[in-house]
């Protein structure tokens, strides 16, 4: 990540740039979109990870009845 010297300069940068009265709406903007980016990625992973889990089910094979005898299963 950025240190503090780096993170400064770029508070600076951003004050000198948009100005004192729109920086905070910008930084809330920011904000907005940064959260809106995760929720959408947690969103897409627990998608993949669901989609995931429901091939698995549906390429494992039931398993074999158990004879209450103990005889093996015929093939």
């Amino acid at each position: 990540m950025f240190s503090i010297p780096d993170m400064v300069v770029i508070g600076v940068l951003a004050l000198l740039l948009f100005g004192p009265e729109r920086l905070p709406t910008m930084m809330r903007q920011f904000g907005r979109f940064t959260r809106e980016v995760q929720q959408t990625s947690s969103a897409f992973v627990a998608e993949m990870e669901r989609a995931a889990e429901v091939k698995d089910l549906a390429e494992t094979p039931p398993p074999r009845p158990v004879d209450p005898t103990g005889t093996p299963p015929r093939p």
